[in-house]
């Protein structure tokens, strides 16, 4: 188990539970409708309301997409899984009860490994169960027939596939948990499992968190539920620590309890005492055989599976000799991997082309909350880019300029930009050598002082130079000639 920073004296101990919304078109237990948006009520069938007489009947899709997560994190698939019934009493749950997996879970253990800093860490998996989801209760914008407020239900989402991937108390901060969670969304998205839509509620996370004194037992645990973005996790789990630490100091207890975070205070909040799984009365459903996966089912899905972020990372450092981080960050999404590796074909420059993806490509798509796919310059176009430079045609200063131009659409083109805005170097060196001589002549002060050993003197002829030929002369050119012509 890894152990981290301490917090104002104290060790922090987090275990995350992830429902992840599996990608099918129907629900698992029933032919509705899982499309997001629909009228309320409008995608809940006979089998979602619970109606007398009605029975599921599993979806295999939504097995499928166990499979292939329980193979990509290295678990073992369960060849039989049982559902059980999950009992409690809430106004959005139909039939009273959730059907869900407890003492047999379809994938059990596996692991996730990310970066923290220059750090790999490595986060333990203890299951991956399938169960449905509930309704949403609405609270908000409703009133009776007498104009008073009230609550509405929304049974849509009622039998939504969900796979719940439960971590063991592994992490010890808040930036720790943050950056599983960012690696486990990446490879749920590439693996096509899950959409990833955080605000439509389709990868929502619950963060158990305790602290203790170091080498202490375990402390207890309040969890917090249904974080639906990063940031929002990142405060909820240190508000908690901080809370949690306070209490103790205040020679107070933590009562084990469900709490909700305040996006807008910044705060958590109980909600109820936490249950145990006893509370739960969990039992085999007896609507639902054991969930049988041969070997060969298995195999199937392995077959299907993409090249996966580790791997394909392993790749870019070992053939394109990429460092450690840069692999790590072409291989964060399916799409920026395939982006990357498409520009690096074309122009045979794959460190510019992750430079150029974690700069200025990164930097223009988080201003505009975009995702690589709908980058506004094409692999082809940014290969074309990096060629000039390569070249000598363009400078990095000038490149920039270029970039700026086709992603605001006042071209198409990598040549058209240069040639309408005048940004290709000078290639006539006697030109230049005429333009090294004036500023040599024009700064003696500076002359002096590079020949007396001081460094910073070169960089400010350098920079006249530029400056002279209105940043269109070849920093290396411009490097060369003049140290020969000051000897």
């Amino acid at each position: 188990m890894s152990t981290g920073p301490l917090i104002r004296g104290y060790e922090v101990v987090i275990g995350l539970e992830t429902h992840a919304q599996l990608s099918t078109a129907s629900k698992i237990f029933s032919g509705a409708s899982t499309a997001f948006g629909a009228a309320p009520n409008t995608q809940a069938c006979a089998v979602d309301l619970a109606l007398p007489g009605t029975l599921p009947v599993m979806n295999r899709a939504a097995v499928d997409r166990a499979i292939r997560l329980g193979l990509a994190v290295g678990a073992k698939v369960a060849p039989l899984s049982i559902f059980a019934r999950k009992n409690y009493f809430y106004p959005d749950l139909p039939k009273g009860y959730q059907i869900s997996q407890y003492e047999t879970p379809v994938v059990q253990g596996g692991s996730v490994s990310f970066l923290l800093g220059d750090e790999r860490k490595t986060v333990n998996l203890t299951r991956a169960h399938l169960e449905e989801d509930a309704g949403k209760s609405l609270h908000e914008s409703y009133h009776d027939e007498h104009g008073q407020p009230c609550s509405g239900i929304d049974l849509n989402r009622a039998g939504t596939p969900l796979l719940e991937i439960v971590t063991e108390p592994d992490m010890r901060s808040a930036a720790e948990a943050v950056e599983y969670a960012k690696a486990l969304h990446a490879l749920v998205m590439w693996l096509g499992i899950c959409d990833g839509n955080m605000q439509e509620g389709s990868f929502r996370c619950d963060a158990n968190v305790s602290v203790r004194c170091p080498g202490a037992p375990f402390g207890t645990r309040r969890e917090i539920k249904n974080l639906n973005s990063f940031r929002n996790m990142a405060q909820a789990i240190d508000f908690e620590i901080n809370w949690q630490i306070d209490q103790i100091e205040d020679g107070l207890a933590i009562q084990q309890a469900t709490v909700l975070f305040n996006p807008d205070t910044g705060e958590t909040r109980s909600m109820r005492t936490k249950e145990d799984a006893h509370d739960y009365r969990y039992f085999p459903d007896p609507d639902l055989p054991p969930l049988v996966i041969a070997p060969e089912w298995i195999e199937a899905v392995r077959a299907s599976l993409p090249e996966l972020p580790a791997a394909m990372a392993q790749r870019f450092q070992a053939a394109d000799g990429l460092p450690l981080y840069d692999a790590a960050m072409m291989t964060q999404s399916l799409p920026l991997a395939r982006f990357y590796e498409a520009a690096r074909d074309a122009c045979g420059q794959p460190k510019l082309v992750a430079n150029w993806l974690m700069g200025e490509v990164s930097k223009r798509l988080n201003a505009e909350g975009k995702t690589i796919e709908h980058s506004p310059v094409s692999a082809r176009t940014l290969a074309a880019l990096i060629g000039r430079i390569g070249d000598g045609t363009i400078s990095h200063n000038a490149a920039r300029q270029v970039f700026d131009a086709l992603w605001d659409g006042q071209a198409a083109e990598v040549d058209a930009v240069i040639e309408a805005k005048g940004l290709k170097q000078m290639d006539d060196s006697g030109a230049l050598e005429a333009i090294v001589d004036e500023v040599v002549a024009a700064n003696p002060k500076s002359v002096d002082e590079y020949r007396a050993g001081k460094d910073k003197a070169f960089n400010a002829l350098v920079g006249q130079v530029m400056k002279a030929s209105r940043g269109k002369a070849n920093p290396a050119q411009v490097n060369e000639l003049l140290k020969k012509r000051l000897g």
